[in-house]
């Protein structure tokens, strides 16, 4: 992949032209980002440099969801990027197509440098492909507990998610509406119940429940009757 790369373009033996050493340059700069990469901590919104198949890709992580050190949510961007070129060249070659990512984290190699640039899909004039070994990430439920004192504290009483399908997502939103009904300002003294759509949050994949293990409502009636409060301000 990489030795058609660096074929010579100068015209005497034995002599560098500037193209040359550009190319020496790019290289060096890849092998010292492969031997000495820089360690990636969650939570500090950096670049990454993530692994797909035999490539090496920058991924942008979804600011406040790369915190968790087992899972966070990326888009693969252009290794260019924030350059007009660059944009116009990831939106040629999928770049811009795949949306919000799950990343484990044991794909990351460590924080993003230019380096890696040259180990790219971009760089090889290559589509990112169809599956690049990460699932998309989908949408959440989020039932949340207000005080009526119209001063919107409260808390997050019960989270559904991923929904692999945005019908899915709906239609427990409708029944969960449903079923509040009446209810919403006496299911929790002092507090309003709502429903909203939101972003399945990655990092906090341990705090949701599956809504395809059982039955949104019934979900809800639990969480009411056990006393399930997350003590986690709502937004």
């Amino acid at each position: 992949m990489i030795r058609g790369r660096f074929r010579r373009c100068g015209r005497v033996p034995g002599t560098f032209t500037p193209e040359d050493q550009a190319v020496v340059d790019q290289f060096r700069a890849m092998l010292t980002a492969v031997r000495n990469p820089q360690p990636w901590t969650p939570g500090h919104a950096q670049d990454v440099a993530v692994r797909i198949g035999p490539f090496v890709e920058r991924a942008h992580p979804r600011p406040g969801d790369d915190h968790d050190p087992e899972m966070i949510a990326v888009a693969l961007v252009h290794p260019d990027t924030p350059h007009a070129a660059a944009y116009l060249h990831g939106r040629q070659l999928g770049y811009t197509e795949g949306g919000w990512l799950r990343c484990e984290t044991t794909a990351i190699l460590g924080v993003w440098q230019p380096g890696y640039a040259m180990l790219t899909h971009a760089a090889a004039g290559l589509p990112l492909p169809d599956n690049v070994g990460m699932d998309p990430v989908h949408y959440a439920l989020y039932i949340e507990a207000r005080k009526r004192d119209d001063s919107h504290d409260g808390f997050t009483l019960l989270r559904l998610g991923p929904y692999t399908q945005t019908r899915h997502a709906q239609q427990d939103h409708d029944r969960l509406i449903a079923a509040l009904e009446g209810r919403e300002t006496t299911l929790v003294p002092g507090h309003r119940i709502s429903t909203r759509y939101a972003p399945f949050d990655v990092s906090d994949h341990q705090k949701f429940a599956d809504p395809y293990e059982a039955d949104a409502v019934a979900f809800l009636d639990a969480a009411v009757a056990g006393g399930v409060r997350m003590t986690v301000p709502t937004p």
